[in-house]
């Protein structure tokens, strides 16, 4: 079981990028999927999230810019950040907890699960 990000990039100040993440592997079940970052010397925060039941919600820095949405078919989430700020420049990693199928041991396992970052960069 993977989370897959991918849409991370340069881009000037005013900009706009939409980063994909997809879940995939055994799967029977995913849950909260959200996203986070990591900007150089500082802890990693969460930027959004998006309930299996599609409520959103955003931390103080981003609302009105960026825009979290999932498809669940797909299990896939998307996070389209508008009007980019160069402190929104980062590494953003998603994240969710996943129900895994059982293995050979005949056992479902909850997983927590990390994608692998994709690199967000803003330039003023």
């Amino acid at each position: 079981v993977q989370l897959q990000a991918s849409g991370g990039g340069l881009m000037q100040a005013g900009g706009y990028l939409r980063l994909s993440c997809t879940a995939s592997g055994s799967i029977s079940s995913v849950d909260d999927m959200r996203w986070f970052r990591q900007a150089p010397g500082k802890e990693r925060e969460l930027v959004a999230t998006i309930t299996r039941g599609g409520l959103p919600n955003y931390a103080d820095s981003v609302k009105g810019r960026f825009t979290i949405s999932g498809d669940s078919a797909k299990n896939t989430v998307f996070l389209l950040m508008n009007n980019l700020k160069p402190e929104d420049t980062a590494v953003y990693y998603c994240n969710s907890y996943i129900v895994a199928l059982p293995g050979t041991d005949g056992a479902f396992k909850y997983l927590e699960v990390w994608g692998q970052g994709t690199l967000v960069t803003v330039s003023s």
